[in-house]
């Protein structure tokens, strides 16, 4: 997977309760960015929650005051292992302009660590899009 900077919702970024926003804000202007490939992944092994939910969420300014969610998936415990991907593999439509990632963290964690952002592709082929 190839990164890049500019493009990065977090990096190496604590979980740990409650809900907790990406480090970063990306501002994509108002055009369809749904097929755009993102990553969302455990850079360490989460040890204490239940479960992690995340959630891409637009709003029209960077400021988030109304924010829409346009997809979410949660992991359990046992799957949150350094490496392990959430399966949103792609940028949902409905972009309003910026976009960021909400943890939702069932319980209290102490280790786990998500990075996440737009890749250059990911480990699907258009064949299972």
């Amino acid at each position: 997977m190839l990164l890049d900077s500019q493009n990065l919702f977090c990096e190496n970024q604590e979980i740990t309760s409650g809900t907790i926003y990406s480090q970063n804000v990306i501002a994509f202007g108002k055009n369809d960015v749904s097929f755009v490939p993102v990553l969302i992944q455990a850079v360490s092994d989460f040890s204490a929650l239940v479960d992690l939910e995340v959630k891409i969420e637009t709003c029209a300014n960077k400021d988030f005051d109304e924010a829409t969610e346009l997809a979410s998936s949660k992991l359990t415990l046992e799957k949150l292992k350094s490496g392990a991907t959430f399966p949103i593999k792609f940028l949902p439509q409905g972009n309003l302009g910026f976009m960021r990632l909400a943890f939702v963290v069932n319980g209290t964690e102490t280790t786990g660590k998500i990075t996440s952002g737009v890749v250059a592709s990911n480990s699907l082929s258009y064949h299972e899009i």
